[in-house]
């Protein structure tokens, strides 16, 4: 497309950090899902699991599946809420915490990485501009104007 619009580049985009990420998880035997599950969860004191989806921006069933795994592999264990018989908690074991450490730090080496190729004005402005267009979406000014 020699005119790209601008979901274009935000899909492009996000589906190219999607694949770095995966690409790096699968060296460790995760997904970037499994990653951001991770850095999800508080590591002290566990997340409500229906905190989670809303947080991850996951649907349920995509959620459940991730966790399922993440159990299965020893990395997360979950246990009723007891202010609420109902729910469950979901805390992170040792090994959990271990790879959720892994995740930040390649968080963070992504960040570092933009932050040296980009100058600050321009990520300032990428980051208004990111803001700007999820007010739009979240207030539905898109279609309703």
């Amino acid at each position: 497309m020699k005119d790209k619009t601008i979901d274009y580049i935000l899909r492009a985009t996000w589906q190219a950090v999607a694949r770095m990420y995966n690409e790096e998880a699968a060296k460790y035997g995760a997904t970037m899902a499994t990653g951001f599950a991770l850095l999800s969860i508080d590591k002290e004191n566990g997340t409500p699991s229906t905190t989670l989806g809303p947080r991850m921006g996951m649907e349920a069933t995509s959620l459940t599946r991730t966790l399922k795994s993440m159990e299965e592999k020893g990395l997360i264990i979950r246990k009723k809420n007891p202010d609420d018989g109902r729910g469950v908690l979901i805390y992170l074991t040792e090994s959990g915490k271990e790879k959720r450490e892994l995740s930040k730090s390649t968080v963070l080496k992504f960040n570092e990485a933009v932050k040296q190729n980009v100058s600050p004005e321009k990520l300032q402005n990428f980051i208004e501009v990111s803001e700007i267009i999820n007010e739009l979406i979240s207030e539905k000014k898109i279609f309703n104007i």
